[in-house]
């Protein structure tokens, strides 16, 4: 099992920060009918009751840009995933289809605005994980994005490096159709609220439609 923990200058900057994780053996398909009738549904409501104003000011989604602020970075140059995949659905396009273990963490992200890694946790180098802040020229593999400068950026490292961000996860750990173990990491940095309900969420989904065995949450 992984062991995650908080930097002191990620708890410095952003004193409210909690985190949650949910690891779990999975199956994973390339796609999921049942898991997309939810995003359409959840699209459909986005639009309707939404704007790119006002997400602005869900309070997950309003936390993490503050904490790109905090540590440096631009939060409209390199926006938060769940702000970027809402501001997709608002401009009318749909969400890219890459499989059902991405698509169900898109969900839980555009539902709840926190920002989640999901990481191929055999992948993973080592059991330890921690929450920095991104250096100057560290390397950074974004997935479908090339290099990503994450200088200023919160940064979950692995024994070897960077492996996620608020903004993309790292090529070299992403998930595809041959994962068998994920580990979902939820960046709470509004603090507690709504972020068991988001883990519970995952956890469910990763059962409904992944067949997940094994399947422990827990905060950090």
């Amino acid at each position: 099992m992984f062991t995650i923990t908080v930097s002191d200058e990620i708890r410095e900057r952003c004193p409210q920060y909690r985190g949650a994780a949910v690891y779990a053996a999975v199956t994973n398909t390339p796609y999921d009918e049942a898991l997309w009738s939810e995003i359409a549904h959840f699209t459909e409501h986005l639009r309707e009751t939404e704007s790119t104003e006002s997400i602005k000011q869900q309070s997950a989604i309003v936390a993490t840009r503050e904490a790109y602020r905090t540590c440096g970075k631009d939060p409209s140059r390199y926006r938060p995933s769940a702000e970027a995949l809402r501001r997709r659905l608002l401009r009318g396009l749909e969400l890219y289809r890459i499989d059902t273990l991405v698509d169900l963490i898109n969900l839980v992200s555009l539902r709840t605005g926190y920002s989640i890694g999901g990481f191929d946790a055999d992948k993973i180098v080592g059991s330890r994980l921690c929450l920095g802040i991104g250096k100057a020229d560290e390397p950074f593999e974004g997935i479908g994005r090339g290099p990503l400068n994450i200088e200023h950026m919160p940064v979950i490292r692995d024994a070897v490096g960077g492996i996620g961000t608020p903004t993309s996860d790292h090529e070299r750990t992403k998930m595809d159709l041959s994962t068998t173990h994920i580990l979902a990491i939820i960046n709470g940095y509004s603090g507690d609220e709504g972020l068991d309900e988001a883990a519970a969420m995952t956890a469910e989904l990763l059962q409904r439609y992944a067949s997940a065995t094994q399947c422990e949450v827990w905060r950090f």
